[in-house]
């Protein structure tokens, strides 16, 4: 037997091929026809277009309330104007001055006075 560097194996061992490696694909030598980065924008600019629908509804809801909010606190300010007004007026309705006020605008005569009637020449 031939002496051999390696102990232990034999001559027809030390001759044998590796096993053959499975081939990878060529890399694409040419450009890529899919531009990725421009896909990731448009796809980040739809995410965001839906984002903000999503938020449009609520936002015009939230804008009509508070339109609504502020008529509706106008109306009750003028109503609590016209209240006190009527609460006032209802008030002054049991003062002797204002009930004669009232009489003589209706063209009474308080007790103990005399009537006179004035009749303009022309009728």
């Amino acid at each position: 037997m031939a002496t051999n560097a390696y102990a232990g194996r034999s001559a027809t061992a030390s001759r044998r091929r590796p096993a053959a490696r499975k081939r990878r694909p060529a890399a694409r030598s040419g450009a890529s026809r899919i531009k990725w980065d421009r896909v990731g924008r448009i796809a980040l600019v739809l995410v965001l277009a839906a984002v903000l629908y999503s938020y449009l509804n609520p936002a015009i809801a939230f804008v009509k309330t508070y339109t609504a909010t502020t008529a509706a606190k106008a109306q009750l300010h003028q109503l609590l104007r016209e209240s006190t007004s009527l609460h006032n007026q209802v008030h002054s309705a049991g003062d002797p001055t204002v009930v004669e006020r009232k009489a003589r605008s209706q063209g009474m005569v308080g007790e103990g006075e005399t009537p006179y009637v004035l009749h303009s020449p022309g009728a």
